[in-house]
């Protein structure tokens, strides 16, 4: 149709008929346009004229069907179809479809309206309404420290200081999620460069808080922890709309400037504790020995002076005994004491020396060569019962006694 109308506008006759009027180089003749718009408008729409000839309709000049003229009013309706069906795609454009892991946030005239659940929805068109579509359950991920890959690093994020002024270099990755559409959307311009500069905030501020040996061996889980309470702390008071899910440490280790200088610092350390527990290894085996001879040497001492004391305390019973039976009898009791005396000397002894001048015949024996022999035996034997051994020098001692008790009578009678 437009086509058609644009054809007829360009026509270089400007609508004059060549055949009409006589050949004319005029302006275009309005009326002429305006029949023939209508009538490429009502072919347009499928409007046959009812009957042949009418007058005035501008047929063409080849005999081919004539349409009616469309006036302005016929004209306004097909205007008002064309609006009715622009007003029915409008209204359609405000439909829209909200998955199951996502929330719909509607705004009116750019300023927050409502938070739509899953589904099919409907707002008011635009410019009136517009929706965004947020993905809640969607995990989403922020490194720091390197960017895809340990080895790509970025230093400017990984190098940071710790307690004892050393320099650690630590990569991690930070996962999170959204939590509310309408604090993401607008409390914060840019909220997921806001989770990256807390987490850069959170883990400097912690890792400025251990010891390098902490940071870099046992205390790496801890340090996730730490981080992850106080960035959420951090986003939080933001109102950014984010929950973060973990802090996974990927790397943490010394710059590579003083890598080698840091290995043979931590071997150096490994020698240190392995000659710490074999030094303890030592001490726990020698301090119970040691502990134990002490024990001993004191038990053995208070046995050897339980010993003397009781020895002692004998010794004073049987002295203040004697000294009793000397008050009675004291020619008796010297005399038993002698005896004794000598008996304890000539024990231990193997010759016996005996006075000849005095008359009696009294035999010598052999002590010393009989004591030998019957060493001599018991080492060769030592099968000889020891009760059975002293039995030849028991006789020799009592055929002893009884002479020297006769000599000794000898001698008194010779006296008197």
């Amino acid at each position: 149709m437009i086509t058609g109308i644009l054809m007829s506008l360009n026509d270089h006759g400007w609508g004059n008929d060549p055949n009409r009027g006589g050949g004319r180089n005029g302006p275009p003749d309005l009326d002429e346009l305006w029949r023939d718009f209508n009538r490429r408008l009502s072919g347009a729409f499928g409007k046959k004229r009812g009957g042949p000839g009418n007058s005035g309709d501008g047929g063409d000049a080849g005999g081919g069907p004539n349409f009616p003229a469309m006036t302005p009013g016929q004209f306004g309706g097909g205007i008002g179809l064309l609006l009715g069906l622009a007003a029915v795609v409008w209204f359609a454009s405000g439909f829209y479809i909200v998955d199951a892991s996502q929330r719909g946030v509607v705004l009116t005239l750019g300023k927050y309206s409502e938070t739509t659940e899953p589904g099919l929805r409907w707002r008011l068109p635009w410019p009136i309404q517009s929706h965004e579509v947020v993905n809640l359950t969607g995990v989403r991920t922020v490194e720091i420290g390197y960017r895809g890959s340990e080895k790509n690093k970025v230093l400017k994020e990984a190098l940071m200081l710790t307690d004892d002024e050393n320099i650690v270099s630590v990569q991690f990755a930070v996962q999170y999620l959204l939590k509310d559409p309408k604090d993401y959307i607008f409390k914060n311009r840019h909220p997921d460069d806001a989770v990256m500069q807390a987490a850069e905030t959170a883990i400097r501020e912690v890792v400025g808080k251990n010891k390098m040996d902490f940071v870099l061996y046992e205390g790496r889980d801890v340090i996730a922890a730490n981080t992850q309470k106080l960035m959420q702390d951090t986003l939080d008071r933001y109102e950014t709309g984010i929950q973060i899910r973990a802090v996974t440490m990927q790397s943490t280790q010394p710059p590579e400037q003083v890598q080698a200088a840091f290995d043979d610092a931590v071997k150096a350390g490994q020698d240190r504790e392995r000659q710490k527990n074999e030094g303890e290894a030592y001490a726990n085996d020698v301090i119970p020995r040691a502990r134990g001879t002490a024990s001993r040497l004191l038990q053995e001492a208070e046995g050897y002076r339980a010993r003397l004391v009781a020895t002692a305390e004998g010794e004073a019973s049987r002295f203040s005994k004697l000294y009793g039976e000397y008050a009675r009898a004291p020619e008796v009791t010297r005399q038993r004491l002698y005896l004794e005396t000598m008996q304890q000397v000539y024990a231990n002894t193997s010759k016996v020396m005996v006075d000849t001048k005095g008359s009696g015949n009294l035999l010598y024996l052999p002590l010393d060569k009989l004591m030998h022999a019957a060493g001599t035996m018991t080492a060769a034997g030592g099968g000889v019962d020891a009760t059975e051994r002293p039995s030849a020098p028991a006789s020799a001692m009592e055929n002893r006694d009884v002479r020297t008790r006769g000599s000794l009578g000898s001698r008194e009678r010779g006296e008197r």
